[in-house]
């Protein structure tokens, strides 16, 4: 009987030193990450009093020179897909609010199955814990899943983020509850995402039909595509065919090339001539859907936590793939002065709309008469502005561009919902304590949001009431004083 324990003991003390060595030869082919850390400078501090009020006096500036311009001329209710770069956003509400407040967004897309799930695992260095997002060699990801900064980790349901004013993501009530369904978001403390959030897509699946998915797959890409400060469009070696969905995908990043990162991933798993080959295929595939002058950068690695293949390019790879983070930290520097460039575009979309729908009231004042009938007046007028000048005023009077003018079609729409009748002259909207509303909407373009950016730039404190009192410089006038 004690031979038979000894044996027993001896098994047991070779299984537990097998397993051990299992262990520490696992543990061994790691990558190390320490240069992730390094070059998004998470260690550091940031000045988070700067920042905080720098965000205050954006949103001041938004809500008392450019919200009420919205308001009064119904903005929001323009087909924002002919206005804006970011169609489909219901603006002047708390989405508004949840946008200049949100972190840059960096979106992973991709077919089925290319790595963009253990990409983010790796960078977040969720592997081997509980939260870690699952991958796999099938079609893993059915759901769009936000990571984004929280106090403690825990998952969000899609309909208690679209129902949570605070956030950004309210205007995704609009694609139904079926995509609310395949909508989740998972909060962790981590020190990079304080800084940006990740949304990771279902991988593109050429066989499947958009109906199957249950919910408009292209129409929710677009808003998170509009909405994107990074867009990593992933691929490997064994994926680069380009189907209808991948075209479609590539179709709707028109005009975001200066966004859009391709990832060749899992570059280890081929050998370097066999790289090259494929590196070259991968180019072919995609000239004919990126037809800029300049390509979106091309990254080659392989992006997960472990050690690079045997006789590969590691020392390419590894460069590549600090250049990929260093490419990642510039947007998260830049956030704050890319959030005022937001605002202050918008301002300006906001003041063409208000000067066209200004220049429609106008006209329509114009040639009504006693015996007119406002409706066939109106509706000549809105057929053919052409003819009565609407647009070709708005860039003789004004700095516009005529590449910034809306789609005139839009208004057809716009005054269709909207009567004009129920608009006020531009001169109309003024008020003694308010002032103009076009004047401080022009305030905020030309003076206040510059000098916001440039009080950032150079790392002074904004001034939280710079403009307010005296209107940048003006001293205010008392227009019912005598002089």
């Amino acid at each position: 009987m004690k031979g038979m324990v000894s044996i027993c003991c001896f098994l047991c003390l070779v299984l537990l030193q097998a397993t051990a060595e299992e262990e520490e030869e696992f543990t061994s082919v790691l990558r190390d990450r320490s240069h992730i850390d390094e070059t998004l400078r998470l260690a550091t501090e940031e000045k988070a009093g700067d920042y905080a009020a720098a965000l205050q006096r954006l949103r001041k500036i938004y809500h008392t020179s450019i919200k009420p311009m919205e308001q009064a001329y119904k903005y929001n209710e323009l087909r924002q897909h002919e206005i804006s770069a970011y169609p489909g956003r219901t603006l002047g509400d708390s989405a508004t609010d949840g946008e200049i407040t949100s972190k840059p967004m960096v979106l992973f897309l991709g077919p089925w199955s290319v790595g963009k799930s253990s990409m983010i695992n790796y960078l977040l260095g969720l592997n081997d814990s509980p939260y870690q997002l699952y991958t796999g060699a099938e079609p893993t990801t059915s759901e769009f899943t936000v990571i984004m900064h929280g106090e403690k980790i825990r998952s969000v349901e899609g309909i208690v983020m679209a129902a949570d004013s605070s956030r950004s993501f309210s205007p995704l009530e609009k694609f139904g509850q079926n995509f609310l369904e395949k909508l989740i978001g998972i909060e962790m403390p981590h020190k990079l995402l304080e800084r940006v959030t990740f949304v990771d897509t279902p991988g593109i699946i050429e066989n499947r039909k958009q109906q199957e998915r249950g919910y408009p797959f292209n129409d929710v890409c677009q808003w998170f595509i509009d909405r994107a400060d990074l867009i990593f469009v992933v691929f490997d070696p064994t994926k680069l065919d380009v189907g209808l969905e991948l075209e479609m995908l590539f179709r709707q990043l028109k005009g975001r090339e200066s966004q859009i990162r391709i990832i060749l991933n899992k570059a280890d798993s081929l050998a370097t001539q066999d790289l090259m080959r494929v590196y070259g295929a991968l180019f072919w595939s995609l000239a004919p859907l990126i037809n800029v002058t300049e390509p979106p950068r091309v990254y080659v690695s392989s992006f997960w936590p472990y050690e690079y293949a045997p006789d590969t390019s590691r020392e390419l790879f590894k460069r590549e793939e600090i250049s990929l983070l260093e490419d990642l930290n510039q947007v998260i520097e830049n956030r704050m002065e890319n959030k005022i460039a937001f605002i202050r575009q918008h301002g300006i979309r906001v003041r063409i709309h208000s000067l066209l729908v200004d220049r429609y009231v106008q006209t329509f004042k114009e040639k009504m008469s006693f015996f007119s009938d406002p409706e066939l007046v109106f509706k000549e007028i809105v057929d053919d502005p052409d003819k009565f000048y609407i647009f070709k005023s708005i860039l003789a009077k004004t700095n516009v561009s005529k590449f910034d003018l809306p789609n005139r079609d839009a208004y057809r729409d716009f005054f269709g919902i909207n009567p004009v009748t129920n608009f006020k002259p531009l001169a109309a909207q003024c008020s003694y304590m308010g002032g103009c509303l076009l004047d401080k909407i022009e305030r905020a373009i030309t003076n206040e949001l510059p000098a916001l950016l440039s009080s950032i730039n150079s790392g002074k404190q904004p001034g939280l009431s710079s403009c307010e009192a005296t209107g940048c410089g003006e001293k205010p006038k008392n227009r019912y004083r005598k002089n």
